[in-house]
C-alpha cells in the first residue's frame, strides 16, 4: 500500500507542470493584439495575376503587418475595381491592405 501511495503522489507531482501549464494560458491575460490596431502600411508585391472582372488580383507579398499575414502569393479582393485597369501581370506595386467586412482587401495600390 506504501508504494502505491508514492507511486500516486509521484504521478500527481509529474503532471502537475502539464496541467499549470494548459491552465495558466487561460488564466492568464495573454492577448495578441488585434491586427486592426496597427494602422495599415504598404507592402511591397508583385501581381502575379489580375481578375477584373472578379475584382480580385493575385499579389506575391511581404509581410503584412496590421492582418498579421506572413509574406506569401495569395488572391485578395480590391476595394476599387476601376484601379485594376491600370496594372498588369508582372507590375511590381505597392499595396495597402486592411480589413473590409473581415476580409483581407487592397485599399490602394501604386507602381514601385
Amino acid at each position: 500500500m506504501n508504494h502505491i501511495k508514492k507511486l500516486a503522489v509521484a504521478l500527481a507531482i509529474a503532471a502537475t507542470p502539464v496541467a499549470f501549464a494548459a491552465g495558466s494560458v487561460d488564466g492568464m491575460d495573454m492577448k495578441i493584439p488585434a491586427a486592426s490596431q496597427q494602422s495599415p502600411q504598404p507592402v511591397a508585391s508583385e501581381i502575379k495575376k489580375i481578375d477584373a472582372q472578379a475584382g480580385k488580383v493575385t499579389l506575391k507579398h511581404g509581410p503584412i503587418e496590421n492582418l498579421g499575414k506572413p509574406a506569401m502569393t495569395m488572391a485578395f479582393p480590391v476595394k476599387d475595381r476601376a484601379f485594376l485597369k491600370d496594372f498588369k501581370e508582372g507590375d511590381s506595386v505597392s499595396v495597402t491592405f486592411d480589413k473590409v467586412g473581415n476580409q483581407p482587401t487592397v485599399l490602394d495600390m501604386q507602381r514601385k
